[in-house]
């Protein structure tokens, strides 16, 4: 068998067994469909009479990124390699390089009907996205799924089963406080806000309000963050993942 064929054949068994983990998916939607409901229908946010949906949907479609990416991946993996089921595949031909593959391409494809299921939820309610802007927030999503797969898969790869799903819980939290997808960054303090710059979800946040915001703009750095992350993560992971 090639290699392109392991990681087609490993890719297709990967995606089965996500889509198969049903309350696992729910749980990760549902979060940021419930942000996306709450938020744009009650006026909590710190937004100067702006229309909350304009600014949430672009955030809520970053966040989904960053939880199914990074949290579902790392969790599940996390526990299949604590419970031996990855043991087999280590000798195998399939290698870690194309396992790791396989699985960022799997959550990918999850990410996509995530993705449309929160732009119609977003749609009605009332959000008018910069049509021309979604090629540059696909490629963000892009760059950021694999960023993020990258930084779970290392967690889950180098960390026991409840190492990970803590660490990758608590994670998330700090990335959804420092992301700028539910909270603007300008209303971070200076110093927390030069960090969160830095960061993944920040740029990914920036640059899916920037592309999906009619006049909206992105920054450079937030695409040289991304693309950053997006090499280091899976290098990383690939590296320093073990089998069992």
């Amino acid at each position: 068998m090639s290699g392109a064929t392991a990681l087609r054949a490993q890719a297709r068994a990967e995606t089965t067994l996500s889509l198969r983990r049903g309350e696992s998916l729910l749980l990760t939607l549902g979060i940021p469909v419930g942000l996306l409901v709450f938020f744009s229908t009650v006026d909590v946010l710190p937004l100067d009479g702006d229309d909350p949906v304009a600014f949430l949907a672009p955030g809520v479609l970053a966040l989904a990124v960053m939880s199914t990416a990074m949290v579902n991946l790392a969790i599940a993996t996390g526990f299949e390699r604590q419970y031996l089921v990855l043991k087999r595949l280590g000798a195998t031909p399939l290698g870690r390089g194309r396992l790791l593959g396989a699985k960022t391409i799997a959550i990918g494809l999850v990410l996509v009907v995530q993705v449309v299921i929160l732009s119609v939820v977003a749609l009605l309610l009332g959000w008018e996205p910069d049509v021309a802007g979604i090629p540059l927030a696909v490629a963000g999503a892009v760059l950021a799924t694999i960023a993020f797969a990258g930084l779970g898969l290392l967690m889950a790869g180098t960390l026991r089963g409840e190492m990970t799903l803590a660490l990758a819980n608590g994670l998330y939290l700090v990335l959804l406080l420092l992301g700028g997808m539910v909270i603007p960054l300008d209303e971070l303090p200076t110093g927390v806000q030069t960090v969160a710059e830095l960061l993944p979800a920040a740029a990914l946040a920036d640059v899916m309000i920037g592309a999906l915001t009619p006049g909206g703009d992105i920054a450079t750095r937030s695409w040289i963050v991304l693309v950053v992350w997006a090499v280091a993560t899976p290098i990383a992971a690939v590296r320093w993942f073990r089998w069992e």
